[in-house]
């Protein structure tokens, strides 16, 4: 059985420019996404707060 820690001081492989552009894309379509979603959903944090400042005054 091999040891897979041997590997870790290896040098890096190229990979290649289309895999790169694909990865690249997926990561930008997630963070889109996740800015969505934030947009249109509830900070429940803030509004938890904003109501218990409200019920003091």
């Amino acid at each position: 059985m091999e040891n897979p820690f041997e590997y870790i001081n290896k040098p890096l492989k190229e990979v290649p420019e289309e895999l790169k552009g694909k990865v690249m894309n997926d990561i930008a379509m997630a963070k889109l996404l996740m800015e969505l979603a934030a947009l249109f959903s509830y900070n429940i944090g803030h509004v938890i707060e904003s109501v218990m400042k409200n019920r003091k005054d």
